[in-house]
């Protein structure tokens, strides 16, 4: 295949991500571990069942919503199953299939590593742009994403904030605070 070299203005700007692409996920993971001692991929797997009906997926569910394989997954909650954070059920509709249910003490990790995450990712992303830049990273990150998820299998994931009817500030809202779902889900992302 012959693909024609990248020019200066390609190359400026393919370094650049590529550099966050390495700092930003090492940054993310050396918070989590020093506050909530999880791993960011181990935070990632709770966030998502914390926002689900029940705080319960099908691992299937969790491994798509994650791009996880199903291998690393397993491999990912039996850890946190040790620590009694995740457990694991067959699941009623399907028993081919198993669940995952974040445990009360899964919540209690979430509601300790959310804050120290969000203020991690406000001060390295959100605070570092404007509004119109912040506009601009999700056009480009739309655009990228055609590109490496054409079927759109993982387009719930990184869409659920576009409708109007998302929460104006989805980042946190812990039971008991005002605006708190009744069934107490949070949104910690």
């Amino acid at each position: 295949m012959d693909a024609p070299w990248l020019d200066r203005r390609q190359l400026r700007a393919w370094t650049r991500l590529r550099a966050v692409l390495e700092l930003l996920p090492t940054t993310l993971d050396a918070q989590i571990r020093r506050d909530a001692d999880v791993n960011e991929f181990e935070y990632h797997v709770l966030a998502m069942l914390s926002e689900t009906p029940g705080r319960t997926l099908r691992m299937t569910e969790v491994a798509r919503r994650t791009a996880a394989t199903l291998p690393r997954l397993s491999h990912v909650v039996t850890r946190l199953e040790g620590r009694g954070l995740v457990e694991r059920s067959a699941c009623p509709e399907d028993r081919r299939a198993t669940n995952a249910r974040l445990t009360e003490a899964g919540w209690a990790k979430v509601q300790q590593a959310a804050p120290g995450h969000v203020a991690t990712v406000r001060h390295h992303v959100v605070d570092a742009l404007t509004d119109e830049q912040l506009d601009q990273l999700a056009a480009i990150g739309d655009a990228l994403l055609a590109r490496l998820d054409p079927s759109g299998v993982m387009a719930a994931t990184y869409n659920r904030y576009d409708e109007e009817s998302a929460p104006a500030d989805p980042l946190v809202v812990l039971p008991g605070q005002a605006g708190a779902p009744r069934d107490e889900r949070s949104t910690v992302m």
